[in-house]
């Protein structure tokens, strides 16, 4: 347990079909009931790669915040290791809500989600399905894996790609354990999914922030997010509020789609458009980011404790 001034977080364990998840429970010290915020990471990250910042804001404000490992990642169980199943990931999110609403103190129709990135495509796609979600904050969220992809690797291997995604289905089939890929460029390792300065120096931290993080995904994975349209669902989301944070120059999950799909989304909506690259609001634009979450959250998840 560490108790901060607004709020103390303690440990605990969400059990969700199949594994355990590993999570922060952030209580403000105000009194009850209190509105609530699920968080969860990004691809191939963990919690402790600076969500713990984000949490910390909500929480000083009142807001209690649950923050979990994804299943295979992080402190939580779940098997295989290392395997970023969007679809799962998402379904758990929903578990989280669950755990939320059994919670004494927290109010329960008064929930909201905060994803980012890959997450931050998981939340879209969850407040368009799940009518107990309140409002809904995406920071830089994954619109279309295919697009993604078809920008990301040159007309000419493209099919080699997909060849490859179903080579490794038939490995797993027979038995086989599971092809990985590394994050970033790491010494006599294999091809990384991310080579751009920024993303090398995001996942670069990784190790620094948390002894549980690690520099590799399953090929699996990367098969997984090929497939993921998250901006599919994002016209579906109101009447529930949905604020984005999108950022002018991001080439992980392009500035264009992202733009594109808020156009898409119906009314209630905002868009915060921060300056700079696909890591930013961790860091350099943290106040700006974590401000337009925050406000969002306290207009409509309603007033917080007193």
């Amino acid at each position: 347990m560490n108790h901060t001034p607004g709020f103390v977080r303690h440990d605990v364990t969400v059990p969700v079909p199949g594994a355990d998840l590993a999570a922060w429970w952030y209580q403000p010290t105000t009194q009850g009931p209190w509105p609530a915020v699920v968080m969860a990471h990004g691809f191939g990250a963990v919690k402790d790669m600076f969500l713990d910042r984000f949490a910390e804001r909500f929480a000083r404000a009142g807001l209690a915040v649950l923050v979990f490992d994804h299943r295979g990642f992080g402190h939580s169980t779940g098997e295989p290791r290392q395997e970023a199943d969007p679809e799962q990931q998402a379904r758990d999110y929903r578990h989280a809500i669950t755990w939320l609403r059994a919670q004494p103190q927290v109010a329960r129709e008064r929930i909201g989600l905060w994803g980012t990135s890959y997450s931050g495509g998981q939340v879209l796609q969850v407040a368009a399905q799940d009518r107990r979600v309140a409002c809904v904050v995406a920071q830089v969220p994954i619109i279309s894996g295919s697009e993604q992809l078809r920008r990301r690797v040159p007309p000419e291997q493209q099919q080699a790609v997909h060849d490859g995604f179903a080579q490794e289905r038939d490995r797993l089939a027979a038995g086989h354990a599971p092809t990985w890929r590394a994050l970033i460029p790491e010494a006599d390792g294999p091809g990384p999914i991310y080579r751009a300065p920024e993303a090398v120096a995001f996942y670069g931290q990784g190790l620094a922030l948390s002894s549980t993080w690690r520099n590799r995904v399953t090929l699996s994975s990367v098969a997984m997010s090929a497939e993921f349209e998250p901006g599919a669902h994002i016209h579906r989301i109101s009447p529930t509020p949905l604020l984005m944070v999108v950022t002018t120059h991001d080439t992980t999950t392009p500035t264009d789609l992202a733009l594109a799909a808020y156009e898409r989304a119906l009314q209630p909506k905002q868009l915060v458009l921060l300056p700079g690259d696909h890591f930013v609001p961790y860091q350099r634009e943290f106040e700006k980011a974590s401000s337009a979450a925050l406000a969002w959250f306290v207009e409509h998840l309603g007033p917080v404790g007193a």
